[in-house]
């Protein structure tokens, strides 16, 4: 038996899916079942396409909540003990100029499960993170990017 993947994220990121889980349950489920309602109405299944677009967000909004059901029940919880220190880990945040002369950047490192690119919250997976944990103030290390190597030179961690 396969070991179920284990998502880590923190309380904040468990509780904002634990309320898309809720409204995906008790509000989107219903819509799409009236849509359904609505569309057998219009009577030939066959080729009835507001039917067919029903029930394609029907099986997306099914999926999504399982694949929610799945991330709550296989979280693990970042502590915030296990945030302190010196290094850059899983629900820190870490700031680095891209060298030789870049801009500043900030990016928060969670799990996959609550990564957001544009709220500035990474992949654990990415290969920016990948490069940056386990990581110290100071160090300058390379990250290799699809579109190639890219050096930085880490200035922050909170």
């Amino acid at each position: 038996m396969a070991t179920e993947k284990v998502f880590p994220m923190t309380l904040a990121g468990k509780e904002k899916l634990q309320q898309e889980l809720e409204h995906l349950k008790s509000v989107k489920r219903k819509e799409v079942v009236e849509r359904i309602k609505i569309a057998r109405s219009f009577g030939d299944l066959s080729e009835n396409s507001e039917y067919d677009s029903a029930k394609e967000e029907q099986a997306f909004v099914e999926g999504r909540i399982t694949t929610i059901e799945n991330m709550i029940r296989n979280a693990k919880i970042i502590e915030e003990d296990e945030l302190s220190g010196d290094v850059v880990t899983l629900g820190r945040s870490v700031t680095f100029v891209e060298l030789p002369d870049g801009e500043e950047e900030t990016y928060t490192i969670v799990g996959s499960a609550e990564a957001d690119p544009f709220e500035g919250k990474i992949s654990n997976d990415s290969p920016i993170a990948k490069s940056l944990l386990g990581k110290k103030v100071d160090d300058e290390v390379t990250v290799q990017t699809p579109g190639g190597e890219m050096n930085v030179r880490i200035t922050k961690i909170k």
